[in-house]
């Protein structure tokens, strides 16, 4: 399966966020969409998904498998997420619901969308929590989100996403808010699961030097246009554009490298 976003353009209350976006993820690509803090990387996710917030317009074009799926009803997006798309958001702390134990939230979309039983569903969670290696994965299913390190709320929010097998999946700086150590391990994991599944994934950063360690292909945006969409190769070793310049000038080094390479 694959995505294509085309002349994708975004308002929120009559402010132009996003105006011509366009990039395609082929099956099992790996593509970055990378820029400074309001360059319209989260808000192109979350139109893609049908979350935008109330108010906000996106015209334009987002095809799912050759499906177009801007605009759908609400009932047909919630279809399509958690079981073809899984997306992994920012903070994790946000994202899960503090009054429901991590079991439950991560057994919550495979008994939505496979219709498995409270226990079945309950046991997969368990399945799914060891996958993410979670430490003592029985247990941890039993907590809440505030008894969890941030490591491990985001080692959940991924189990969740991933609970369907999607064949996309969309991670929204999944390390943005972890130490560089931590950061190093969440990208490690995201990577193998990615490759084990044969998923397609969009992986939003602002970092340049995250972006090289597992994406393959990179879109720059900058005030919500496309300003330079290459290799991740190329974006590296000849920037084109000013915005990738200073990108690439303000990369950070991480301890992990694809494959444990240094």
């Amino acid at each position: 399966m694959s995505l294509e976003v085309q002349d994708l353009a975004i308002d929120i209350g009559g402010r132009r966020v996003a105006d011509g976006i366009s990039f395609a993820v082929p099956d099992g690509a790996r593509v970055g969409l990378i820029g400074e803090s309001g360059s319209g990387k989260s808000v192109t996710a979350l139109a893609i998904l049908g979350l935008l917030p109330d108010g906000a317009e996106a015209t334009g074009s987002v095809r799912w498998n050759g499906r177009e799926i801007l605009g759908l009803p609400d009932r047909d997006l919630a279809e399509l997420r958690g079981d073809e798309i899984g997306i992994v958001f920012q903070e994790p702390r946000t994202a899960l619901n503090p009054i429901r134990t991590v079991g439950r939230q991560i057994a919550e979309s495979v008994r939505i969308h496979e219709g498995l039983s409270k226990r079945d569903a309950l046991a997969r969670a368990v399945a799914e929590a060891t996958r993410v290696a979670l430490p003592d994965p029985e247990r941890v299913v039993a907590r809440y989100p505030h008894q969890l390190s941030g490591g491990q709320r985001q080692r959940v929010a991924i189990a969740m996403a991933l609970a369907c097998r999607p064949r996309l999946l969309i991670a929204d700086e999944p390390t943005t808010a972890l130490d560089v150590t931590i950061q190093a391990e969440i990208l490690e994991l995201l990577f193998s699961l990615v490759e084990d599944d044969g998923m397609s994934l969009v992986f939003i950063t602002h970092d340049l030097a995250v972006l090289s360690q597992i994406a393959t292909h990179g879109v720059v945006l900058e005030h919500g246009r496309v300003v330079e969409d290459a290799p991740v190769s190329q974006l590296l070793s000849a920037p084109a554009s000013v915005v990738t310049q200073g990108l690439l000038r303000d990369a950070t080094a991480t301890l992990w490298r694809p494959g444990g390479a240094a």
